[in-house]
C-alpha cells in the first residue's frame, strides 16, 4: 500500500472535517444540491470527454497507484544482477526458474530462455512498454480533466445559487438557502479538485515516469545479458539509471542506497 498517498488525503479531510466540526454548526455545510451539482456534474462531464473503457482503465489505474509501489531503482539493478550473474553460471535456460513478481520482467526472462531472438525480444518488451504508458497516460488524463472540471462545476452551482437569490429578493426566506448553493458549490469544486483529483492524478503521473524508467533499465539489462556481457559490465551499464549521489556512493563502497554486488538485495515487488 502506498500509505504517503492515503495518509495524505484523509489528513486532509480530516483537519478539514475538523475545522468545519468546530464551528456553531457543522450541517450547514451539506447541501444536496450542491453535492449533486459538483460531484454529479464533474463526473458526468469527465464521461463525456472519454470512453467508457478508458474511465475503467483510469480507475484500475488508481486502484494500482493506492495498492502497490514500484521497486527501489538500486533494488531493481540488484535484482538484475543477480539474474545476470544466474545466465553466466547456468546460461539463458536457467532463467526460466528465476522468480520476479513484475509482469515485464518475467516476459523478457521467458523469452530469454526459450532462445528468441534478440530483435523479436527489443520489439515485444517495446510494444508492451508502449501499451503499459498509454494505459498510465489514460489514468491521469482522467483525473487531470476532473481537477479542471470540479472548479468549474462548482462556479456553474455558485451562479445557480446567485441567480436563485437575486430573483427571489423579495422574499427574505429564500435569499439564505440559495446564497448556502451558491458558496457550497464552489466549496465543494475546490475540495474534489484538490483532495481527490489532482493528487491522484499527480500520483499516476509520478509513477508513470518511474514505471518508464525501470522498464528501460530491465530492457537494457536483458539485452546485455543476452548479449552474455559480464556482471560487472551490466552494472556499470545499469548505474547510469542512479542518481550521481547514489552512484558516487556505491563506487565508494559507502552506505549507500543499495547493498554491494556480492550481497544482492531481496526482490523488489511491482506490477510493471
Amino acid at each position: 500500500m502506498d500509505f504517503a498517498t492515503i495518509i495524505g488525503m484523509l489528513g486532509a479531510v480530516a483537519l478539514i472535517s475538523g475545522a468545519i466540526g468546530l464551528g456553531d454548526s457543522p450541517m450547514i455545510f451539506l447541501n444536496p444540491v450542491s453535492l449533486l451539482i459538483v460531484f454529479g456534474g464533474s463526473l458526468m462531464v469527465v464521461l463525456s470527454q472519454l470512453r467508457f473503457s478508458e474511465c475503467r482503465m483510469a480507475l484500475s489505474a488508481a486502484s494500482r497507484a493506492f495498492r502497490n509501489t514500484l521497486p527501489d531503482t538500486s533494488e531493481t539493478i540488484e535484482e538484475m544482477l543477480e539474474v545476470s550473474k544466474l545466465a553466466r553460471k547456468g546460461g539463458l535456460l536457467a532463467l526460466e526458474g528465476f522468480e520476479t513478481r513484475s509482469r515485464y520482467l518475467q516476459q523478457g526472462l521467458q523469452m530469454l530462455a526459450d532462445g528468441f531472438d534478440q530483435k523479436v525480444v527489443k520489439e515485444m518488451l517495446d510494444k508492451e512498454r508502449l501499451m503499459t504508458l498509454d494505459r498510465n497516460q489514460t489514468g491521469a488524463k482522467a483525473f487531470r480533466l476532473l481537477t479542471d472540471v470540479a472548479p468549474a462545476m462548482g462556479m456553474v452551482g455558485t451562479l445557480i445559487g446567485l441567480i436563485q437569490m437575486l430573483s427571489n429578493m423579495d422574499d427574505p426566506s429564500s435569499i439564505g438557502p440559495a446564497m448556502a448553493v451558491a458558496l457550497l458549490t464552489t466549496l465543494y469544486g475546490v475540495l474534489l479538485a484538490n483532495i481527490v483529483a489532482k493528487p491522484i492524478a499527480e500520483k499516476l503521473e509520478t509513477r508513470m515516469d518511474h514505471q518508464e524508467k525501470l522498464q528501460s533499465l530491465w530492457t537494457d539489462a536483458l539485452m546485455a545479458i543476452q548479449d552474455g556481457k559480464n556482471p560487472r559490465i551490466v552494472e556499470q551499464m545499469l548505474l547510469t539509471y542512479l542518481p550521481d549521489d547514489v552512484r558516487d556512493r556505491r563506487k565508494q563502497g559507502g552506505e549507500g542506497d543499495a547493498p554491494s554486488i556480492e550481497e544482492p538485495a531481496e526482490q523488489g515487488a511491482s506490477n510493471g
